[in-house]
């Protein structure tokens, strides 16, 4: 089954997205085309070019120590430091160009709008569609200043609409019930995973501030109103306290979240089709 698969935002939440498309492919789904904001455009870009895995692995074997070559306290991000590692790790290409439609979505503040990449260079496009006001510096392009798509729409739809796909399925990340997803990790991972989250506590006491809280919030409200806008097949939910933006050491356990509770999703989306019947 053909599917086109929107990815919202969501900071390191985002890892979620990984776990999601595994598990998705792992059910016989094809993605035939994504749409992403924000971490969900990274995702959603690594998968169009055929590079998750490569990317997955990288993340999975990243100590503490390597993730702090990243961030600066209070959780300033280095954007170009991070895409020139991408880059790095799995080349360059153009959107028009991958085997797999992609869109990614930013805001231009100057025109007060979103903006659908849908060509061009690929890591511009996500690097724009990434850029949290306050934590990325914007990206100049073409008279645009470009921000974190989910300033204005955190789950683009809308750009998969016309897609000749046989369901269009949307990854929330900003899901307002808190569910006991029951997780289950193996005995390794769970060791790392303690350590990681030992040592971050450690290093990073103070973990919000005013500003990271007022513009998660204003997005969190915007999100309400846009999603009514453009309704997906199947949404798979994820409630927003299941990580914060900034805990990019989870990745271990956030992809297995992803993984587990979409295997959960498409079993009961399955039993409610054959009741249906």
């Amino acid at each position: 089954m053909k599917i086109s698969l929107v990815l919202s935002g969501g900071g390191a939440r985002g890892y979620i997205h990984i776990g999601v498309i595994e598990e998705l492919k792992a059910q016989g789904y094809e993605i035939a085309s994504i749409s992403g904001t924000s971490m969900g455009a990274l995702i959603g870009a690594l998968e169009a070019c055929g590079k998750l895995d490569i990317y997955k692995k990288w993340v999975e074997e990243l100590e503490l120590i390597d993730i702090l070559k990243f961030i600066k306290p209070p959780f300033k991000l280095n954007g170009d430091k991070i895409f020139n590692k991408i880059k790095e790790l799995v080349g360059e290409y153009n959107i028009e160009d991958l085997p797999i439609k992609f869109t990614a979505v930013a805001t231009d503040l100057n025109k007060g709008k979103e903006v659908w990449f849908q060509k061009g260079p690929l890591w511009n496009a996500v690097k724009a569609s990434a850029a949290i006001p306050g934590v990325f510096e914007p990206v100049r392009f073409h008279n645009m200043l470009l921000v974190d798509g989910g300033v204005l729409n955190l789950m683009p739809v809308a750009p998969v609409m016309s897609d000749m796909t046989d369901l269009i399925i949307a990854v929330n990340l900003y899901g307002d019930e808190s569910k006991n997803l029951n997780v289950k990790y193996k005995k390794e991972t769970k060791k790392k995973i303690n350590l990681l989250h030992e040592m971050w506590d450690k290093i990073f006491e103070e973990k919000e501030d005013p500003t990271n809280m007022s513009i998660e919030l204003m997005m969190q409200v915007i999100f309400r109103y846009r999603r009514a806008e453009y309704t997906p097949d199947i949404e798979i939910k994820f409630p927003k306290d299941t990580a914060k933006w900034y805990e990019f050491h989870r990745a271990l356990e956030l992809i297995e979240i992803g993984r587990q509770y979409t295997r959960e999703v498409l079993k009961n989306e399955k039993l409610k089709a054959k009741s249906e019947k």
